[in-house]
């Protein structure tokens, strides 16, 4: 089984980033050939610095190992070093109806929310399509708000089947394979639904995070920013639309949670008791982790090493894909 997932290098990794994405990563590395990749084409709809954009994708570099992905067990690399992932951008763009990208509701959210209306956002689906489909991928890990991607992706591998696979049939494709594999999805849990400090998803985006590796002042400081609301200290505390209660039960062991989880339904505690135990529970969580970043951030010539191996396997994923590729287009 071949897993394929990325995350974008467009900000801070964030406790988002760690429960609904990079924590599943680790545990699926001894699943299959596990490939996974920082997406900094992807990051270039928001990241306009060249500096900060290449800051971004080593840090998240960092952040990746230092969570426990392990590049001996998994193929860890760069989006923008494998080449053939903007052929097959291109190619398949060629039977993407511009309808699917009009309707896609990520590009709706972003510009309704004010970003630009630029191609790279109107075309994201696509450079994802052609990053799943590229290296043959059997299953991509996907929150509730990435399925649609997914969904997408299938759809137009099979629209370019049919139209280059002669023979392909959908209901049978062990008969005749088509020119690409159609990945499955595998939706995560609803702990990945991470709540950000203000109750919306977690998320650079909505400026909204508490991030994995700031300094322990910022992390301090955006911690006891998470919204509360006014419900007295003696009183039981409110479990619905309340973000702090949330990220307390996704940081905290559970045995830790059933003893805040006690103290909020009793009532006689303060948010601010309770911002102080997720704190705690943040670094406990995180220290170590904190600390091998930091070890990776201060060796950049080794990341980039790891970082090039890492494209060089993923490439040869690639190439067998891309032929097939060019071959039933013709180029």
């Amino acid at each position: 089984m071949r897993i394929l997932s990325g995350v974008q290098s467009s900000g801070r990794l964030h406790l988002g980033n760690y429960y609904g994405a990079i924590r599943e990563f680790v545990r699926m590395q001894d699943e299959g050939e596990a490939l996974y990749f920082i997406a900094n084409l992807h990051a270039l709809n928001s990241v306009k610095d060249p500096k900060v954009a290449r800051a971004l994708t080593f840090e998240t570099a960092c952040a990746f190992i230092a969570l426990g992905v392990d590049p001996t067990r998994s193929t860890l690399f760069r989006q923008s070093d494998i080449p053939e992932i903007t052929e097959l951008y291109w190619i398949l763009g060629t039977l993407v109806p511009l309808p699917d990208l009009a309707n896609a509701h990520s590009y709706k959210e972003k510009t309704e929310r004010g970003q630009e209306a630029h191609l790279g956002l109107f075309a994201y689906p696509v450079l994802m399509a052609a990053d799943i489909l590229l290296y043959d991928s059997d299953v991509v890990p996907v929150g509730h708000d990435q399925k649609q991607h997914l969904e997408l992706t299938r759809d137009w591998a099979g629209k370019f089947n049919l139209a280059f696979a002669p023979g392909y049939d959908p209901q049978r494709p062990e008969k005749k394979p088509g020119v690409f594999k159609l990945p499955k999805e595998r939706i995560r849990d609803e702990s990945a639904k991470v709540p950000g400090r203000d109750g919306e998803k977690m998320s650079k985006t909505y400026n909204n995070t508490i991030d994995l590796f700031g300094t322990d002042a910022e992390v301090k400081k955006q911690v006891m920013s998470v919204k509360t609301d006014s419900t007295a200290k003696d009183a039981p505390k409110p479990t619905e639309g309340q973000p702090l209660y949330q990220l307390l039960k996704l940081v905290l062991p559970h045995d830790e949670f059933a003893n805040v989880e006690r103290d909020w339904s009793l009532g006689g505690k303060g948010y601010g008791d309770f911002k102080t135990r997720l704190l705690e529970g943040y670094h406990a969580a995180f220290d170590a982790p904190r600390k091998r970043y930091a070890e990776l951030m201060a060796d950049p010539a080794e990341v980039e090493r790891t970082l090039k191996a890492g494209a060089e396997r993923a490439r040869g994923y690639a190439a067998p894909v891309i032929k097939r590729v060019r071959e039933a287009v013709g180029l």
